[in-house]
């Protein structure tokens, strides 16, 4: 009994992980059409999720441009664009902001402000910016070491 147990909750929580995965993977998409929306943290995510439900979907994961674009990019600190950071970081003030505004305590908005900070210092100071040259050369090189893997 313990052991269908267990087997069962494995079998949901890899279902959970791989429909998780696939919602960040949407927004992350989603993101990388609008400019609004940062697919970065999104594709990190996904790649989180789909590596805790199944090899199969964390082998797909893999093989797609996205995750050599944004998260093997980021896994490896290959750095970020001045563009890329301002754009991560406006985005994620406005929800912060948002938050500070519409929460009554008092803690909770200190909280909030002193992670703000802490993301600004994070983003200036230990990821590298790159131009965006550097960029697609990174891009480059990251694809064709993809297409090296697969074709070994």
């Amino acid at each position: 009994m313990n052991k269908v147990r267990w087997i069962t909750i494995r079998k949901i929580k890899s279902f959970i992980f791989v429909v998780l995965g696939f919602i960040s993977f949407g927004i992350g998409v989603a993101g990388v059409v609008l400019p609004v929306l940062p697919g970065g943290p999104f594709f990190l995510f996904a790649a989180f999720c789909f590596a805790r439900s199944s090899k199969r979907v964390e082998n797909w994961f893999k093989g797609t441009a996205f995750y050599m674009e944004y998260v093997v990019r980021i896994r490896e600190n290959k750095g970020m664009t001045r563009k890329e950071k301002i754009r991560i970081n406006l985005i994620a003030d406005s929800f912060i902001l948002f938050s500070v505004i519409y929460v009554d305590f008092l803690f909770v908005k200190i909280m909030m402000i002193v992670l703000c900070m802490i993301k600004h210092y994070y983003f200036i100071m230990k990821i590298p910016t790159i131009t965006p040259e550097e960029a697609k050369n990174i891009r480059n090189a990251l694809r064709n070491r993809q297409h090296t893997n697969l074709t070994s």
